[in-house]
């Protein structure tokens, strides 16, 4: 009884990283935005090509339905519902793997840049992806995911 009881314990922290993770990435995106609005190539701002614009809009969009599913698992969690651990380690999982993707993005619209040290998304970019270790490993979330669909 007491590895279900700390195991029950991990997925609070599990949310607490996929929001941390979220944070991160909005502040990604939000330089990501700056930047495009200030970059100028081939006589106009990067943000205003089609390229960059599908990025931006794809971030964004991630990053909500990551917020969502964040939300809903903590609902789940609070009101202690039998699937709150699974819907925990997947809401870990995505909101990790896309906060990590979404800052990837954000240094790619950064172009060289993105690696300097001075518009800080590189250090963006590796304090997320140590969250996809942290609280469990994103492969052993899918394993929880996996035994729980497969119990």
């Amino acid at each position: 009884m007491g590895f279900r009881i700390a195991m029950a314990g991990l997925d609070g922290g599990r949310l607490n990283i996929g929001a941390c993770s979220l944070g991160d990435a909005q502040a990604a995106l939000d330089m990501a935005l700056a930047y495009s609005a200030e970059r100028k190539a081939f006589g106009k701002e990067i943000g205003q090509f089609q390229a960059i614009q599908f990025k931006l809009a794809d971030m964004a969009t991630e990053l909500e339905a990551a917020r969502l599913m964040l939300y809903s698992a903590a609902a789940k969690l609070d009101a202690k519902t039998g699937d709150a651990s699974k819907a925990c380690a997947m809401a870990k999982r995505f909101s990790t793997d896309t906060g990590f993707n979404v800052a990837n993005e954000a240094l790619q619209i950064h172009g060289g840049y993105g690696y300097l040290a001075e518009y800080g998304v590189e250090k963006i970019v590796r304090d997320l992806r140590v969250h996809q270790i942290l609280e469990g490993t994103n492969e052993i979330m899918r394993v929880i995911i996996a035994r729980q669909l497969t119990a």
